[in-house]
């Protein structure tokens, strides 16, 4: 598929890279640690036990993580797929 100066199989190696880096990215991420809120940390709403064992250190309701979660994170690093014109701006 590569074609031009690249060699054979780079392309896959890019889509590897890739994968690898989110993995790791979300690897690092911090998973909540210590005793779990009984109400939530935003809204003051009750967590259900059932979440808080399920999820130890959990500080915010499932409505206020899905919210928290849905907004947009900034990643760093560099577009592997632009073009070199887009790389060099």
């Amino acid at each position: 598929m590569a074609g031009g100066w690249a060699k054979d199989g780079a392309v896959s190696e890019q889509i590897e890279a890739s994968i690898n880096d989110e993995l790791a990215r979300m690897k690092a991420r911090k998973a909540p640690v210590g005793e779990s809120l009984k109400y939530c940390a935003e809204c003051d709403e009750e967590i259900p036990e059932r979440r808080r064992v399920a999820l130890p250190g959990v500080k915010l309701c499932v409505d206020c993580a899905a919210e928290r979660d849905g907004r947009p994170q900034d990643r760093g690093g560099f577009n592997r797929r632009g073009s070199k014109d887009s790389q060099l701006k």
